[in-house]
């Protein structure tokens, strides 16, 4: 079995909260990771049955007393009115960890969560696996720009073939499945699930057509206009569907840079694809090397490492402060964190030979109020080293798979 990095900060909650929560998208791991953990007291129940989830939605009460604490819940998503009897119980009971959650439609299931279970509780968004819990990479560190650390080579190749593949751990644990096959049921069985779920979506093939475009344009800047004409729907259609993915967990959109003291800067985020191996079949590539070598190749690199980034962050219950930089005269930085009052920016490139020319947008950041921090150019070079007085050349390795030593 693949050690999560998520486990650590599930077993803090559990032990601070009454009520664990695990969100996140289809597939990723949410049941098989609870199930390996869970206590030997503790009953396990899934709303994907139709007769336990028609007795939680009609008869709450009745279902809680039938399957008292502690119980794991899978699928809650299904069962709205749950919560606020949940919230009955939690109250009377005076252990933590009495009820685990899981859920795939984070935008319905938080809406129910903060309304009945504020205060009550801990909550974990988990992701497809990470670099480092493939290669089963116990020690790593949290990408820190104050605390950068060296790490083993990762031969470009390689890692061109997990960006393909992706992080799906369904991949991991059988090397015989066809990823297409996986993929195709994937889409399918989120369309018919979890969409439907959330919204009346009309048109079944415009929205696969709008999935598409957006796998398409991960690491671009979204542009609603131009994925609204390629599935044939209105703008506000778009934006709708496109807050499907992201409540699902599919997508995530890195947020642009936002000053008062820069002008012309732009105000609509980037596409980050949340799994590169699923946006590789979505928009139609054929192997890791008809995508390492095609032009769209450094929007993928850009987009798997800052999902990594992202997963890092959620695997250890931290909101994450990113963004990126980008003005009316389309310069660029392709990636700032946020902390302390201090930005650190970086550039993201499919380079084994970086240079200081690909930095000279940092100084853009001057004209803010804010301190600018160590950044640096993440990029396919051997050796983490200075290349100037404040930035550094950062390999990939140093950022998905740096550990303590």
């Amino acid at each position: 079995m693949y050690e999560r990095e998520a486990l650590k900060v599930i077993e803090n909650i559990n032990k601070t909260f009454k009520v664990l929560l695990v969100t996140g998208p289809r597939q990723v791991g949410k049941t098989t990771l609870l199930l390996s953990i869970k206590p030997d007291n503790m009953e396990y129940v899934t709303l994907d049955d139709v007769v336990l989830r028609e007795q939680a939605r009609k008869d709450p009460k009745l279902f809680l007393e039938e399957h008292p604490a502690p119980l794991l819940i899978d699928e809650a998503q299904y069962a709205p009115n749950l919560f606020s009897y949940i919230k009955i119980a939690v109250d009377k009971g005076d252990k933590n960890g009495m009820y685990w959650l899981t859920g795939s439609q984070q935008f319905h299931l938080m809406k129910n969560v903060s309304e009945s279970l504020a205060g009550r509780v801990g909550i974990v968004n988990l992701n497809s696996f990470m670099y480092c819990e493939i290669a089963r990479n116990k020690s790593k560190v949290l990408f820190d720009p104050l605390n950068l650390k060296k790490a083993e080579k990762i031969n470009v190749n390689e890692l061109f073939k997990i960006i393909y593949k992706g992080g799906m751990p369904a991949l991991y644990k059988d090397d015989n499945i066809d990823s297409n096959i996986y993929f195709q049921g994937y889409l399918d069985t989120y369309i018919s699930r979890d969409v439907r779920e959330l919204t009346e979506i009309g048109n079944v093939e415009s929205f696969k057509k709008f999935i598409v475009s957006v796998a398409s344009r991960t690491g671009e800047q979204l542009n609603y206009s131009t994925l609204a004409d390629d599935a044939g729907i209105s703008v506000p259609t778009a934006k709708s569907w496109l807050s499907i993915l992201t409540s699902s967990g599919l997508v995530y959109l890195l947020e642009p840079y936002m000053s008062s003291e820069l002008k012309r800067i732009t105000h609509m985020p980037k596409i980050i694809f949340m799994d590169t191996g699923l946006a590789a079949f979505l928009a139609g590539w054929e192997s890791a090397r008809d995508l390492q070598l095609s032009p769209s190749a450094g929007h993928y690199l850009e987009t798997y490492v800052i999902s990594e980034i992202v997963k890092d962050y959620n695997a250890r219950g931290i909101r994450p402060n990113l963004s990126y930089y980008r003005d009316k005269d389309k310069k660029e930085i392709d990636l700032i964190i946020y902390k302390n009052n201090t930005l650190y920016p970086f550039e993201i490139k499919k380079t084994a030979s970086p240079n200081k020319s690909m930095i000279k947008n940092f100084e853009l950041l001057n004209k803010s109020n804010k301190n600018i921090g160590t950044g640096g150019i993440i990029c396919l070079y051997d050796d983490l080293m200075h290349l100037d007085e404040n930035n550094y050349i950062i390999p990939i390795s140093s950022v998905i798979n740096a550990k303590e030593l």
